[in-house]
């Protein structure tokens, strides 16, 4: 099909995904731009007035009424639970005397605890605000480079998006119509590597700049008089019984997600009593601060359902499918094609607009493709999604809209500019893309695991 005929035979999609894109630029909420686009444009193309009625049908029946979508808060409300509980700031000063003798050992530490962290709580926000502000400080006055202070906590405590328990993943499980716990299960491994990634490279760099990453006084790890076994067995037990609670009870079977989900927002509670971090002030807190944010989620939720159902009545699958088969590549170069467009994709939208948005019109494409690993529809979606899920990661980190550069920002009082954040990060998209390339190369580091513990 020829350039102009496109244009022609699909001229209110494409006018939908422009009208879109100048939406968000223009700084409008996304959840009532999605929303309103849709109801927009099926009076534009004329779609009967009974159809919208399925689009009700489809926000209370696929949105309001999925079981699975409570998870969502339950997750949100644990992870904010734990930020003040105290467990991130013993686990940071315990993993600081364990490698206080490395050069950059500071900086694993505070890598490792991204991935204790991202395993406990999920929520990128609360995991970058507060790798912050327990870290920048003391890496800034242990005499750090800004930008490799800046790099490794904004991309550890991205970490959370992927590693389960993950609302990313989620979300994901109820737009493709796959089991969450096989998504947990097949994210797990590329978590992990990505965190080894990050470790190796800070002590590589730290190895060959070692005034990037100075020693820290001796002195001051001397504080804790606690054997260092013991410390480590103290800080990490609480949030180690946590993850095996959560994670442990939805691979084995034991507990739906949403059902691990309420034993995660329950532990968390426990933890902060046992802490000492739970107050009446700090339930309040959290109460609304996960209200705000589930809500948030739930709004673009039903915008994204509104907007990609009058997108599909308009022709804006067949578009997708056009543009993606018309190019002629194959399996491999047209997966290729896709991580490429989600990836700059990430530069300017929400993981939750690409998610609700692109997935669902892509996938039908994917779940067809023969990559001679013979796994049927249902495999190859999770290898899929698993793959959208590293790469979106890497949109809290491409400017100009990453939002973990904009939390670290928030948190620096002036004191670093936003080109030395820019700049911090790059290494670290890198390693993601690395860690994306490693997953489509050897697909086993993703379904490794499912296969395993089916």
């Amino acid at each position: 099909m020829g350039a102009t005929t496109m244009l022609a035979e699909y001229a209110l999609p494409i006018t939908m995904v422009v009208a879109l894109l100048v939406g968000i630029f223009s700084g409008y909420p996304v959840a009532f731009l999605l929303g309103g686009l849709g109801i927009l444009f099926a009076f534009i193309g004329d779609i009967p007035v009974a159809f919208l009625g399925t689009v009700g049908s489809r926000i209370f029946g696929g949105v309001i009424e999925n079981w699975l979508l409570i998870a969502i808060p339950l997750f949100v409300f644990m992870g904010l639970m734990l930020e003040s509980s105290g467990v991130a700031r013993n686990l940071l000063m315990t993993l600081q005397r364990l490698f206080g003798r490395v050069h950059g050992g500071l900086a694993v530490s505070v890598a490792l605890l991204g991935v204790v962290m991202a395993a406990s709580t999920g929520i990128i926000g609360a995991s970058v605000v507060m790798l912050g502000l327990l870290a920048l400080p003391v890496m800034l006055g242990q005499g750090y480079k800004p930008e490799m202070a800046c790099g490794v906590i904004a991309a550890s405590g991205t970490l959370g998006i992927l590693i389960p328990p993950s609302i990313m993943l989620v979300l994901m499980g109820s737009i493709l119509q796959i089991s969450v716990g096989a998504l947990f299960k097949a994210a797990l491994v590329p978590g992990l590597l990505l965190g080894a990634l990050y470790v190796a490279y800070l002590l590589i760099t730290a190895k060959l700049h070692p005034d990037w990453a100075p020693l820290p006084d001796q002195k001051l790890l001397g504080t804790d008089k606690t054997p260092l076994a013991l410390a480590l067995l103290r800080d990490l037990f609480g949030p180690m019984v946590l993850i095996v609670a959560v994670l442990g009870s939805i691979m084995t079977g034991i507990a739906t997600p949403t059902e691990a989900a309420a034993i995660g927002a329950g532990g968390s509670l426990l933890l902060a009593l046992v802490m000492g971090g739970l107050s009446f002030s700090t339930l309040r807190n959290t109460l609304r601060d996960t209200s705000r944010t589930s809500a948030m989620i739930l709004f673009v939720v039903i915008g994204a359902t509104c907007f990609s159902v009058v997108f599909k009545r308009l022709g804006g699958d067949y578009l997708i499918e056009d543009v993606i088969t018309g190019t002629g590549l194959g399996p491999y170069g047209l997966l290729l094609l896709l991580m490429g467009l989600i990836f700059v994709l990430g530069f300017f939208l929400e993981w939750i607009e690409i998610s609700f948005v692109v997935l669902p019109l892509v996938a039908p494409v994917v779940e067809v493709l023969d990559f001679g690993m013979g796994l049927s529809g249902q495999g190859l979606l999770v290898w899929f999604a698993i793959l959208v899920a590293i790469n979106l990661q890497t949109s809290f980190l491409t400017p100009p809209f990453g939002y973990a550069l904009f939390y670290l920002k928030g948190i620096t009082a002036g004191q670093i500019s936003i080109g030395t954040i820019y700049r911090s990060i790059l290494p670290f998209v890198g390693l993601q893309l690395a860690g994306l390339s490693l997953c489509i190369l050897f697909p086993s580091l993703v379904l490794w695991l499912p296969g395993l513990m089916p």
